[in-house]
């Protein structure tokens, strides 16, 4: 799942933020960091539609609606509908209350646009932020991924599965690549956010071939000369003004942005022993991050045991129409 920061494209209306929502994001910062220690400071929302709900104390909550189109045949497409409705909340020091205020206001204004079938509702919010998880459950909101961190280790002895060879891949791996990558988005279709879309597999190939080509590390994994798994990843920097910096706190970390072993090999060794490279080349000064689907039977213990815990959670609801 490669993260991509959502545009306000096309769009109603561009509305500047009114002062009290500075109130607003200075109290929400506050209050991350009770939550959670890894949490970053909040930001200020990008451009979109201003939403703002009244609470029964007299208090008052707000959230900016952007709308993203994706192109088809991007590679976003195969984790996420094509027309993409988010919610950016800024709740203050109100938890579920705020949330299931501002809820209860979003399926008005969907109402107005008819999002199509191929259409969702997405919030991310902080992983540990209970109240806020009830509203959301409610207004049947399904968290479909996680972003879930790793801080900085000690470097640790590497663990040889039986047999398993990993090395860095070339263009010549392509071909070996491109099955690796399906057999993940085709388990993933079933237990999680990932769409099987009509040329998937091309769509693939194009991303893996860039990724390679600029010198993204990729690796594979071979047992008795057969791939059996690959991942993928890269280096970010969370500065002032980066995506990064609306997900993780500032610094260098390394991103994980796919792990795949192949269906005949799984259970055996594969991923730790893949994980174990990734983590002695790719790991920042900060931690490394990544996504994983909490209904994948096999991705919560897998990365529970590399190291990895929940910080936010992607909320969503396909179609948008369905948020209730």
């Amino acid at each position: 799942m490669e993260p991509v920061a959502r545009r306000a494209v096309p769009r109603n209306r561009d509305l500047p933020l009114p002062p009290v929502t500075a109130g607003l994001l200075r109290a929400q910062t506050a209050r991350f960091a009770g939550l959670d220690p890894l949490l970053p400071a909040a930001v200020e929302p990008p451009p979109g539609d201003l939403l703002a709900a009244d609470l029964p104390d007299g208090g008052r909550v707000a959230g900016v609606l952007t709308r993203t189109a994706l192109a088809p045949g991007t590679p976003q497409t195969l984790w996420s509908a094509t027309e993409v409705w988010e919610l950016h909340p800024l709740l203050g020091a109100v938890g579920g209350a705020g949330m299931d205020a501002l809820l209860r206001r979003w399926p008005t204004v969907l109402a107005r646009v008819f999002p199509g079938r191929d259409s969702s509702c997405v919030v991310h919010w902080p992983s540990r932020d209970t109240e806020a998880t009830a509203a959301l459950l409610a207004h049947g909101m399904v968290p479909l991924s996680v972003l879930a961190v790793r801080p900085p280790r000690p470097a640790e002895r590497p663990f040889r599965s039986a047999g398993v060879e990993v090395r860095t891949a070339g263009p010549a791996d392509l071909d070996a690549l491109v099955a690796s990558a399906m057999a993940e988005v085709e388990y993933s279709s079933r237990v999680g956010g990932a769409i099987l879309r009509a040329g998937a597999a091309e769509i693939k190939r194009e991303a893996l071939l860039r990724h390679v080509e600029q010198g993204d590390p990729v690796w594979l994994a071979e047992r008795g000369g057969e791939v059996v798994g690959h991942a993928e990843g890269w280096h970010t920097d969370s500065t002032p003004g980066s995506w990064a910096e609306t997900r993780v706190r500032h610094g260098r970390w390394g991103y994980v942005n796919c792990l795949s072993v192949t269906p005949s090999a799984r259970g055996t060794g594969v991923g730790r022993a893949l994980m174990d490279v990734v983590h002695a080349e790719l790991v920042g000064a900060a931690g490394s991050f990544l996504y994983y689907n909490p209904p994948n039977p096999l991705s919560p213990v897998f990365w529970a045991r590399q190291g990895y815990r929940p910080l936010w959670t992607v909320w969503e609801i396909r179609p948008a129409g369905a948020l209730r």
